[in-house]
């Protein structure tokens, strides 16, 4: 039975849904829900400000309406029989704005008016009142609703949602008329806001449309303007990846915002403080280095001039003693014979210990044989010592030396890289590359080196070793570039650049 799907932690739903979004975004997505809310404030705003408008606007009318409907009852009844004047009431009446009003006769049935006459002015300039005169027409027992829409305006009908929103309750009121002490019938006049809130829902709709293309103008607007304040950050982070690639000579321009200069300035200060710290601990380590390879020069010397000959010396005695105990008797003789060979063979003991201890402080050859001879030897030295591997070594335009620190630095590594060949390894070729550059405008001469091989690659987990680390203090303390690359599997590359100093190719 499958397990179901585990859901993302709060945190992990957080950083996809925020925090691992860019600054610029986050941003405008603040803005957007700014911008939404109050859209909404707004809205309800303009919904309440509608609904009250609009019951003002309609009780105002209602009482307009009333009023002339009582000024029309005193005039006409004293000119018109009554008779004609109820007939022509709702005709006189028909321009008024907001309510619909039906004349009715003494008993309650509602008149039809007599509809305009076609081709009039009135008809003519609006097509809402032939319509509706033709409505009458067809049907006299209804009247249509007394409003005059703008023309245009069915095109802005507002939906149901919004009309009840807007809408008033809806009001009613009757007007008698009487006639000489007698009711003739009656005028209803009921609110009708349909006019009203279209012209709201037209307003809103432009008012809206106005809006929205602000808000896209301003959201572009502010997306630019985002872009060219957060660029500089991007141009920080740029210089802290070269500042993590060990680059401390980048500098970044200074941008003309004043908190974002501020943040540039001391990065740069920083990275010319570390551009310092960098370039004093090559010189103390290139002393170093300096005075560790003098020490070992004197040491090696020392062991070359002082202990090789002692201990030639006492082989040379040891050969005496074995001459001299021949002429002794036979016991003696046998007995001295032994103690000479045991002797002899300490001396040769000690003289290949000397040996390995002058060739690890220092090759003897070093500065007095050329630098690819001494190095195609190594190499091929270790060819016989392990036939299994194929080890090949290229060398292009060398010098024979270029002075004993880089010429020791170049044999330390090239002898270090084989000998991780052959401890760690486990490869099946080796490859050796040293080649001369002249350089070129941006970089002078330089020393490539390159020890390859096709094993098993070094754990990206493991820490490296002393061997590694003393190959990287040493290059960088000649004031080159260290780059170990490696894949489980794919083998491994080091590849080591040092910088030859002019005076050595004035030499030259």
């Amino acid at each position: 039975m499958l397990a179901p799907p585990a859901w993302p932690s709060r945190r992990a739903l957080s950083h996809a849904l925020w925090y691992g979004r860019p600054v610029r975004l986050q941003l405008l997505i603040v803005f957007v829900i700014i911008d939404v809310i109050a859209g909404l404030i707004a809205g309800a705003v303009t919904i309440v400000q509608a609904r009250n408008s609009t019951r003002v606007e309609i009780a105002a009318s209602m009482e307009l309406a009333e009023l002339l409907v009582r000024e029309a009852v005193t005039l006409m009844q004293q000119e018109v029989s009554a008779e004609k004047f109820l007939a022509d009431l709702s005709s006189q009446l028909r321009l008024v704005r907001h309510v619909r009003i039906v004349v009715k006769d003494a008993s309650g049935a509602p008149l039809a008016s007599p509809p305009p006459v076609a081709g009039t002015e009135a008809v003519r300039d609006d097509p809402a009142l032939a319509s509706e005169a033709s409505g009458q027409r067809g049907d006299p027992m209804v009247r249509a609703p007394n409003t005059r829409p703008e023309p245009g305006s069915s095109a802005r009908v507002a939906p149901a949602w919004f009309a009840a929103l807007i809408a008033p309750p809806v009001a009613s009121r009757d007007v008698a008329v009487v006639v000489n002490g007698q009711r003739i019938g009656s005028v209803e006049i009921v609110s009708e806001p349909r006019d009203e809130i279209m012209e709201v829902w037209g307003n809103t709709l432009g008012l809206g449309a106005v809006a929205l293309i602000l808000n896209i103008a301003m959201i572009g607007i502010l997306y630019v303007l985002f872009g060219r304040v957060l660029d500089p950050l991007t141009g920080v982070a740029r210089g802290l990846a070269d500042l993590e690639r060990r680059n401390y000579r980048v500098r970044l321009s200074r941008p003309q915002a004043q908190e974002l200069a501020a943040i540039t300035d001391r990065f740069n200060a920083l990275a010319q403080a570390l551009d310092a710290v960098r370039a004093e601990n090559e010189t103390l380590n290139h002393r170093l280095i300096t005075a560790q390879d003098d020490e070992r020069r004197r040491t090696a010397m020392e062991l070359h001039d002082e202990v090789g000959p002692s201990l030639f010396g006492l082989k040379a005695n040891a050969a005496s003693i074995a001459t001299a105990a021949a002429d002794l008797p036979e016991p003696a003789a046998r007995k001295m014979a032994e103690r000479v060979r045991d002797i002899q063979a300490i001396i040769d003991h000690l003289q290949g210990i000397n040996r390995g201890m002058l060739n690890r402080l220092r090759p003897m050859a070093l500065g007095h044989v050329p630098l690819q001879t001494i190095l195609s030897e190594l190499v091929a030295e270790r060819a016989r010592q392990l036939p299994q591997i194929d080890f090949a070594f290229a060398a292009d335009k060398l010098l024979p030396s270029y002075g004993d620190s880089i010429d020791l630095t170049v044999y330390r590594c090239v002898q270090e890289g084989l000998t991780n060949i052959v401890r760690h390894a486990q490869a099946a070729h080796a490859s050796v590359e040293l080649r001369a550059s002249d350089g070129d405008g941006s970089a002078g001469a330089q020393l490539r080196l390159t020890v390859r091989d096709d094993g098993r690659g070094i754990d990206p987990a493991s820490p490296p070793g002393f061997g590694l680390r003393g190959m990287q203090e040493r290059v960088q303390g000649l004031g080159g570039s260290y780059k170990v690359e490696s894949a489980q599997g794919q083998g491994t590359c080091i590849s080591i650049v040092i910088p030859i100093p002019a005076a050595v190719l004035e030499r030259a």
